[in-house]
């Protein structure tokens, strides 16, 4: 009974506490408790929708700058392609514009076929020029001048050239006497070139130029630098070279004791014990300049003309007539002036000889009208005088008996003399009109020179000089020119040069070229009236007047 009783008491007391009305707030915490999470919740989905957005906005972005590469990636390929071949357009260009250059000097070195054709061909784009026009006097006419004019007022030419040449001699070998051989250069035989010793001077008075060549004193000796055979030189200094003065103690190939250190109780048997003391004043102090040393064109001019007048004082009370100095600006120009008051003029030219050929560096040459001006005093003129007489020899005996190529030289050149004395020089010279007959030697077959064509081919230097005028292209005979025969013995440094265009100085000088152009035409104009002239009448005194000398 009390069991039940206690029973029935425990379950009233459980009923009363598990009551919600007794205890109504702590049940209240489970709706609190939601809502927090709830919050938390919204608070977490709204983070992550901002992180989404940051992660969609860094995914834009890096997508945009992968377009921007692969963009700049296109263009690159793009100016790449482009690059390339615009690079093989210029080099297609380039490959044609070689091949029309060496078509063009292939076929145009020489003289055209306008030039060489017959009396009765054109040059194009010549009409009514005054050359057209041109009519020359009959053979009869032309050989009757040049037997009356030119051939009677040379015959004196043998007598004058002995005469110089012996003067000259004697002259040399007083001077070789008064020069040191330490510091001295030495001076060997003279060589005769140009006009007077090729058998077509017509200018009076008769004019002698004589090469005199120089070689070093021991232990020196020269080492010639060509210009035309450097990679990259200007076209103004292909005709010049320079000479380099070596000590014969520092070209020896093969030593080394100059590179290192030799002990003390060691001997260089190639130069010996004493080649490092040098003397303080040598040939590179008085006549050279620069270092390493090379030859200057002003002091050896200086010293030839000092050892001229010494060696002239000396040898002086054997002669009946004084010695000149013809012009100031050329100390070798000479004149041997006698008594009577006639005088002989000279030529003496100091020149280096390129090693055992026969091309000549020149201290000072007479000057054509149009002739370059060396950049430095260390340039020395190449001269080609020897190859032109030996070129002019080997032709001779090809050509037939009385040929008449040097017959057509002399009557240019006396039109050309004739000219420059009524209206002043101009740009073209002598030499200019050798060597355009130089180039129809080569171009024409021998029998074209017979003496019955010396009007025929008369007209035809005259055309060629006229075209190489209007063209202010007149390609030098032996620079660059592959044409002239193997046996001359040219230096292949020149054979393979550039060619030299000798009217290069018209194209930079309007004013000599206009003038030149204008003389010549005049020249051609009165060249018919002019021969029938003088084939009638002779001037008693065709001389030029003197130039003031200056006495030795």
């Amino acid at each position: 009974m009390a069991l039940g009783l206690f029973r029935v008491c425990l379950v009233v007391v459980t009923a009363i506490i598990n009551h919600p009305l007794l205890f109504p707030r702590e049940n209240a915490t489970v709706p609190e408790s939601e809502e927090e999470i709830i919050r938390k919740m919204q608070a977490h989905q709204e983070k992550m929708q901002l992180e989404q957005l940051r992660l969609e906005e860094e995914v834009a972005r890096l997508a945009a700058e992968r377009e921007a590469l692969e963009q700049v990636a296109d263009e690159g390929q793009q100016q790449n392609e482009t690059r390339t071949a615009w690079d093989l357009w210029s080099t297609l260009c380039m490959i044609l514009f070689l091949v029309i250059e060496v078509w063009r000097q292939d076929h145009q070195d020489g003289p055209s076929a306008d030039c060489l054709g017959g009396e009765e061909d054109e040059l194009p784009g010549l009409e009514g020029t005054p050359l057209r026009s041109l009519t020359l006097p009959n053979k009869e006419t032309l050989q009757h001048f040049y037997e009356r004019c030119i051939r009677g007022a040379t015959a004196d030419a043998a007598r004058t050239r002995e005469l110089v040449e012996g003067f000259v001699d004697d002259l040399l070998e007083a001077l070789r006497s008064l020069c040191s051989r330490d510091a001295d250069l030495e001076v060997e035989d003279f060589i005769g070139v140009d006009s007077m010793y090729e058998n077509w001077q017509v200018d009076r008075p008769l004019l002698c130029d004589l090469f005199v060549p120089f070689v070093p004193p021991e232990p020196y000796h020269f080492r010639p630098e060509l210009c035309c055979s450097r990679r990259s030189v200007p076209l103004d200094r292909q005709g010049y070279g320079q000479v380099r003065v070596v000590r014969a103690d520092e070209d020896v190939p093969g030593c080394v004791c100059g590179k290192s250190t030799l002990g003390e109780d060691m001997l260089c048997l190639l130069h010996g014990s004493h080649s490092a003391a040098r003397p303080g004043r040598g040939l590179e102090a008085q006549l050279c300049a620069g270092d390493p040393p090379y030859l200057d064109t002003a002091q050896v001019m200086k010293w030839f003309q000092t050892a001229l007048t010494r060696a002239w004082h000396r040898i002086a009370h054997k002669y009946e007539f004084d010695l000149a100095f013809g012009q100031l600006d050329s100390p070798g120009s000479l004149k041997i002036k006698f008594r009577s008051g006639k005088f002989m003029p000279f030529n003496l030219i100091p020149v280096i000889q390129c090693d055992d050929s026969d091309l000549y560096f020149v201290a000072h040459l007479p000057r054509e009208p149009c002739g370059e001006t060396p950049a430095s005093s260390t340039d020395w003129l190449l001269s080609f005088a020897v190859y032109e007489r030996h070129f002019l020899r080997m032709t001779s005996k090809a050509l037939p008996d009385g040929a008449c190529h040097l017959s057509c030289l002399q009557i240019a050149s006396f039109l050309l003399c004739k000219q420059s004395r009524l209206t002043g020089p101009s740009g073209l010279g002598n030499y200019h009109v050798k060597t355009a007959l130089l180039h129809l030697l080569l171009s024409r077959r021998p029998a074209d020179w017979q003496a019955g064509q010396l009007d025929a081919r008369l007209r035809e230097l005259l055309r060629f000089l006229e075209k190489s005028l209007l063209e202010k292209k007149l390609p030098h005979f032996f620079i660059g020119n592959r044409k002239v025969p193997e046996g001359m013995g040219l230096p292949e440094a020149v054979r393979r040069a550039e060619p030299l265009n000798l009217f290069r100085p018209f194209v930079l000088q309007r004013s000599l070229y206009r003038k030149t152009v204008d003389s010549f035409y005049e020249m051609l104009k009165n060249a018919p009236v002019l021969i029938r002239e003088y084939s009638l009448h002779i001037p008693s005194d065709q001389a030029s007047p003197p130039h003031k000398a200056v006495v030795l």
